[in-house]
């Protein structure tokens, strides 16, 4: 089968499935539960296997996708973090020293070894707010290749948020990340002036690890749609048949 033929026949069972669900959810609510547990059991494998890739060493530096970046001076009230105009490269043109600009790289390497020591200790949260899906967002769930993953960031990114930040604070200490901002606080006016905190370096790794746990965990729940011979296509291929 080619690749045009695979994708058209894919969006025909996805759009046949969308309807389905649509139909069952207003005629028997006990069965359309039975199809959105199928489809949380989908973004559960998904999320259980972004996050396994996402808790090895390295991972996240090593993907400039997700890469956790250091917060951007200037903008502390937003904490969006990130690589562009990071506090990094500000700092390296302000210090202008290679022993300062060492202890950034190695403090930004370190917040992404805590990122991932907190995605290693996340599945069970991120499997309590699976579990919570409501039928009543299945039909809008099947249409988007990341659909299911779309809808938990909507539905519970916030309380996700503040289930992680305690996971990436304690990371934070036990990678050493905080002791090496606290040596650069005491060297540097300009991230005094800043007023970047250990509270503020701990939302912003949060606000960004959580981002990347959501790309990671999209990109699973595509691949295993988009294979009709895996678990996932068998899923909903039965989802079909049987309704």
């Amino acid at each position: 089968m080619d690749n045009t033929h695979h994708s058209a026949s894919r969006r025909v069972v996805l759009a046949g499935l969308g309807a389905a669900i649509a139909g069952i959810a207003l005629a028997d609510p006990a069965r359309a539960q039975l199809l959105g547990g199928g489809l949380g059991g989908l973004l559960g494998k998904a999320s259980d296997s972004a996050l396994d890739k996402l808790a090895q060493p390295g991972a996240f530096y090593g993907n400039p996708a997700v890469r956790i970046g250091l917060p951007v001076l200037g903008s502390l009230s937003g904490l969006g973090g990130g690589l562009g105009g990071s506090l990094g490269g500000t700092l390296g043109s302000v210090l202008g020293t290679a022993e300062k600009q060492g202890l950034l790289d190695g403090l930004m390497r370190q917040l992404n070894d805590a990122a991932g020591v907190a995605a290693g200790a996340a599945k069970p949260m991120f499997r309590t707010a699976i579990s919570k899906l409501s039928i009543t967002d299945v039909p809008g769930i099947v249409r988007q290749n990341d659909g299911a993953t779309q809808y938990l960031k909507r539905s519970a990114g916030d309380q996700l948020a503040l289930k992680l930040r305690p996971m990436i604070d304690t990371a934070l200490g036990q990678v050493g990340a905080f002791r090496t901002f606290d040596g650069l606080a005491k060297t540097s006016s300009l991230v005094r002036a800043a007023g970047l905190t250990r509270g503020a370096l701990g939302k912003s790794v949060t606000d960004q690890a959580l981002n990347g746990i959501f790309r990671y965990i999209g990109g699973e729940e595509g691949r295993l749609r988009a294979n009709p011979l895996g678990p996932a296509g068998s899923l909903l291929d039965g989802l079909l048949k049987g309704h």
